[in-house]
């Protein structure tokens, strides 16, 4: 800011004093003030600043560009690849996109996160506050378009600039070898000889597609058992790129990696993956296969030939793990009860220990978290827990920590949206909670139904444009929400599957949702006069499958306690009398709209 726009807004150097003295304690950076005021959540990023604009200079690079995700495109990147947060002091949030020039440092978010950026971030760094990206070689041709005119290009730099300044940046674990691996190379192969296009070889970029086909796991990304790792298979040969010193002599004798026939697996150093595959497409008649939401610019501009490149949205990998076999489904339902136990000795501790006034955001997540952990096969939790109450619940995505915990009342809506990493699944659940009086306007209606050991969601299966299309037998999570800024937030998630679904029409087959999740919603605020019976009578069914499942769980875990508070918790509601015939899915949508509205206009 220059001088005289600082003097317009603060003629007087009593008045910046003032305002200091006013802002001592406050828990965002105010970059106008000389001094500008930082909270203590902020890490002075001068010194890295200075030493990336170093590197840039012998390099010509006029603008560097530093995406949340890693290069595998994982959103949640693993400490070793969290160069945002390494670089801005933002270490919160799970998306956005750095740009640093000579004389500019800005970080483009969501507003998931822009109280967060605000936060943690000091005044070398400006906020812009949206996040429109699309994948990488979209990005790339984009911004390729908009520099052209300046005769300006877009290029990868091989060298991480970043990692190349982070001295003390972490190191890679070891990995652990699940069963075998060999049927799913074969179906993965006859795959691509469906495909009309006629590939030679497919490029696995995404971390959970090697995991998942060699049927090993590690612990390289927080709360995810994935591993930092590109696969090329073809016909005749399996490349696996992975830092060759974590695998021991055992784990190369499950991978066959001693030979070179089709099914053994030839062990290449992790940073050689863009040089062999770049010598791979030189070879005549060859055609890489890529999946093109997970393939970074790097690659996708080595193989981007026309008669070399073969693209889909999403590789065969991904499309195939995320349809589960009837086994994969019932171990994944036990994985659910078991957590459900953990949920519901939370909620139940918390109605006892909150009208105390002792306890606290982190003191719950710790509480939920050591829950889980006493669950057999349990591998701690599938992602940061998301504890929040009061004004901290509106921000979608908040996690406590030391500076903003806040203390639990009976006064405040309370969210917690956490899961479990099991051996036999992974779970996600969010429940909305108050121990006093809820306001008519916290009071909303539940989503009725129709609206293993991996990521906690396993893309492709969702909602959005940019997914596959249903089929039986997959597993995403449901989950509305709203948020009051500064107020309270309400969420409600649960993670269903795909089943058939019987109708009266027998021309194709239809599909509907199964909800695995098994802990019942608040009743404080559950309005049933906003339901209709066919609604109430859904409640009611899924209330008595908690009943079912988890009255026999909770009775072999010997917990007496928590059974009382389940069965209490899951009495069935009265209808009341409503003629209303709307169809459940378009209740479910509109009745949430209607009941928060209507209060708020």
């Amino acid at each position: 800011m220059a001088p005289s726009q600082q003097l317009s807004l603060f003629p007087f150097l009593f008045q910046e004093t003032l305002l200091l003295a006013l802002m001592e304690g406050s828990t965002e950076r105010n970059c106008s003030l000389t001094p500008p005021y930082l909270p203590a959540t902020v890490v002075n990023t001068t010194l890295r600043l200075q030493a990336l604009r170093a590197a840039m200079i012998p390099r010509e690079v006029l603008a560097y560009i530093i995406p949340a995700a890693d290069a595998h495109l994982v959103g949640l990147a693993g400490p070793r690849d969290a160069r945002i947060a390494f670089m801005t002091g933002f270490h919160t949030g799970s998306a956005g996109t750095v740009v640093v020039t000579a004389m500019k440092a800005v970080l483009w978010t969501d507003s998931r996160y822009w109280v967060q950026a605000d936060r943690q971030m000091d005044c070398n760094w400006k906020l812009e506050r949206d996040c429109r990206l699309g994948s990488p070689h979209q990005l790339s041709e984009y911004l390729n378009a908009d520099l052209a005119p300046g005769n300006l290009l877009l290029t990868s730099i091989p060298d991480n600039l970043v990692d190349g300044l982070w001295t003390d940046r972490p190191p890679v674990p070891p990995l652990q070898p699940h069963p075998t691996w060999q049927m799913k190379v074969d179906a993965i192969r006859m795959e691509m000889m469906a495909n009309p296009y006629k590939p030679t070889a497919l490029l696995l970029s995404a971390l959970d597609e090697t995991a998942w086909l060699f049927n090993l796991r590690g612990n390289d990304i927080p709360h995810n058992p994935f591993f930092y790792s590109y696969t090329l298979l073809t016909m005749e040969e399996i490349w696996l790129f992975v830092h060759t010193e974590r695998v021991p002599e055992d784990l190369q004798a499950y991978l066959n990696s001693s030979c070179v026939q089709s099914m053994c697996v030839q062990l290449r150093e992790y940073d050689a993956v863009r040089l062999d595959l770049a010598a791979y497409v030189l070879l005549p008649g060859v055609k890489v296969w890529v999946g093109t939401e997970y393939t970074n610019y790097a690659l996708y501009e080595v193989i981007s030939a026309q008669d070399k490149l073969v693209t889909s949205s999403y590789s065969p990998v991904l499309t195939s793990k995320a349809v589960k076999d009837e086994m994969e489904q019932r171990i994944l339902r036990n994985a659910h009860v078991r957590d459900a136990v953990a949920v519901i000795q939370l909620l139940m501790w918390l109605e006892t220990a909150v009208p105390r006034g002792k306890e606290t955001e982190l003191s719950a997540a710790h509480y939920v978290n050591e829950c889980r952990s006493k669950q057999k096969d349990s591998r701690g939790p599938s992602f940061e827990t998301i504890s929040a109450s009061g004004p901290n619940a509106a921000l979608a995505h908040y996690s406590p920590t030391n500076e903003t915990d806040r203390k639990l009342t009976v006064d405040e809506m309370y969210l917690i949206d956490s899961g479990g990493q099991y051996l036999d699944g992974t779970t996600d659940i969010t429940r909305t909670v108050h121990w006093g009086t809820p306001t008519a306007m916290q009071r909303v209606q539940v989503f009725p139904e129709h609206g293993n050991y991996f990521g906690v969601h396993e893309w492709p299966v969702g909602f959005g444009s940019n997914n596959v299309p249903f089929t039986e037998g997959m597993f995403t999570s449901i989950e509305p929400g709203y948020y009051k800024d500064d107020d309270f937030g309400i969420r409600i998630e649960d993670v269903a599957v795909t089943v058939p679904a019987r109708t009266k029409y027998n021309d194709q087959t239809y599909l509907t949702f199964d909800t695995v999740s098994l802990v019942p919603y608040d009743r404080k605020l559950i309005d049933t006069t906003l339901l209709s019976e066919e609604q109430i009578r859904w409640l009611n069914r899924y209330y008595n499958t908690i009943r079912v499942h988890m009255g026999p769980e909770l009775d072999r875990q010997g917990l007496r306690r928590e059974k009382e508070w389940m069965l209490q918790n899951t009495e069935a509601f009265q209808t009341a009398g409503s003629s209303r015939a709307l169809s459940s899915f378009t209740l479910s949508v509109a009745a949430l709209t209607v009941a928060l509205l209507q209060h708020v206009l």
